[in-house]
């Protein structure tokens, strides 16, 4: 599903004007991205959390060019369904 499916959806169901779900959806994702920036997760009670998980050093190979390269540790954005969450859409 697209974001803009989403805004349809939403629109269909409130009877609130696209333009206006737009800006909100758009709204949500920006606090989101802002939060998890400044290493804040974002809790949605029954639904989920927005994290940050850190990825440790790994060595990889190049395999075309046969050498070694170190990947720096590094901070990920990540989804965590809540469980009833998960127990809905394994129904």
């Amino acid at each position: 599903m697209t974001k803009a499916e989403v805004v349809n959806e939403i629109a269909k169901k409130t009877g609130i004007e696209k333009t206006v779900v737009l800006s909100t959806v758009e709204a949500f994702m920006d606090v989101v991205k802002e939060s998890l920036s400044n290493h804040e997760p974002v809790y949605l009670r029954g639904f989920g959390s927005f994290i940050i998980k850190k990825r440790a050093e790994k060595t990889a190979r190049d395999i075309h060019k046969e050498t070694t390269l170190i990947i720096p540790a590094h901070d990920i954005p990540a989804f965590k369904p809540a469980k009833t969450f998960v127990a809905d859409v394994k129904k």
